[in-house]
């Protein structure tokens, strides 16, 4: 059966997501099929671009289950 697993974080914590990811992988033994992600920048009012507010992290897997 396919599925999707979402993961979401900041950018400023990638290491934690991905050692996050990594670890559901081991532990859950699927086949994945796709994983594609997303940042998506913040803004708050006036805040210049250089103002490195963290951004969103989406990541999405495609994985197969023998259930």
């Amino acid at each position: 059966m396919q599925q999707v697993k979402i993961f979401k974080s900041v950018d400023s914590e990638l290491d934690e997501l991905e050692n996050t990811i990594n670890r559901w992988l081991r532990k859950s033994g699927v086949r994945v099929l796709s994983i594609s992600g997303n940042l998506a920048n913040q803004s708050s009012g006036g805040q210049t671009m250089s103002s490195f507010a963290a951004g969103d992290v989406l990541i999405i897997v495609h994985y197969e289950t023998t259930t």
